[in-house]
């Protein structure tokens, strides 16, 4: 099984690495929700997720949800293509701000 690794490179700033899927998705959602606070905005950077499926796209979500309720904006760039067609056709794309 691969991993998923998630990086609190300070002042909001996140980056995830590997692959973002059913089994590794609950480990890094646990590690992530208590540093949406005390920072201004959050930029989630995704560029070293090797592969996504459903349970990815949940847990951007899932940040987004947590973030409007602490109050902090949150964004997520270097989306990989695998991500943003599984956005796209769940009707996310444009909620989520996923960019390239």
């Amino acid at each position: 099984m691969a991993e998923a690794r998630f990086t609190d490179k300070g002042d909001g700033h996140w980056l995830l690495e590997g692959e973002l899927g059913f089994a590794t998705v609950p480990t890094v959602l646990q590690h992530a929700g208590a540093d949406m606070h005390g920072v201004a905005g959050i930029r989630v950077d995704l560029r070293g997720v090797t592969r996504a499926d459903s349970a990815g796209l949940a847990l951007l979500v899932e940040w987004l949800r947590e973030s409007e309720r602490a109050g902090v904006p949150i964004s997520f760039v270097n989306v990989g293509l695998q991500l943003l067609s599984i956005a796209r056709v769940c009707g996310l794309e444009e909620i989520l701000s996923l960019s390239r």
